[in-house]
């Protein structure tokens, strides 16, 4: 028991380490002696790695847990995956990278319609510094996206001014759930997208690092934009 409630201590109520690789070395010698813990983290790599997985004697518990990639820090990456532009050419998101990338599920004919205005105010206020808007057009909310890509984008254009890139239209929900979506919608709170105009804000590195619901505004995201490109 005193084992248990030994990596507890060190790994965290949720299993996790509170600080990523061995930085927290000195933390996890204060919490518990190695030859206690070595046992039980051999029990739980048994868990993930078969009952051939060994820890060798000398591995500390932070290097323990790193080869059972216990990282909290682990993101959502898009980098590989590729989609289609609203003219019907392929596109490969490892092009923008060293952009920052904020993917948002539109439709023509929804309540939050009207945050196209906003997403064209973000796309004129920082394009230059490097944001790219990225409107992925999707029927799967209250069939509120029913158009062709030809109008959807003669919409955008008349309507709101819209100079930012549109894509294909996209599955975000179901079985043929377009790959994008399969990834974007692990980030937390994890789950499927719920209606249209949710929001997801990627890095320069192509990792998702924030997920905003439909209600929030474009504009409530400059704080979070801001802070990307001076990374």
């Amino acid at each position: 028991m005193a084992g248990i409630v030994g990596v507890t201590k060190m790994v965290g109520a949720n299993g996790i380490m509170p600080t990523a690789g061995c930085a927290n070395a000195q933390f996890a010698r204060d919490s518990i002696d190695l030859p206690e813990i070595r046992p039980i983290l051999f029990k739980v790599r048994s868990m993930f790695l078969g009952d051939s997985a060994q820890i060798e004697p000398r591995d500390s518990p932070c290097r323990t847990l790193e080869k059972l990639n216990l990282n909290p820090h682990t993101m959502t990456n898009i980098s590989n995956i590729a989609v289609k532009t609203v003219t019907g050419a392929d596109q490969k998101l490892s092009d923008y990278a060293g952009k920052v990338l904020l993917m948002v599920n539109v439709a023509s004919y929804c309540g939050y319609t009207k945050q196209y205005s906003g997403l064209e105010a973000l796309n004129q206020k920082y394009a230059a510094q490097g944001l790219k808007v990225m409107a992925f057009p999707c029927d799967d909310f209250g069939a509120q996206e029913p158009d062709s890509n030809d109008k959807i984008a003669t919409f955008c254009e008349t309507k709101y001014g819209v100079s930012f890139e549109l894509f294909d239209k996209l599955k975000a929900l179901g079985s043929d759930k377009h790959p994008l979506y399969a990834e974007l919608t692990k980030t937390a709170p994890a789950g499927d997208v719920k209606w249209n105009f949710e929001k997801f804000l990627i890095n320069k590195q192509g990792e998702v690092v924030a997920r905003y619901p439909s209600s929030a505004t474009p504009e409530s995201l400059s704080s979070a934009i801001e802070a990307e490109l001076a990374k």
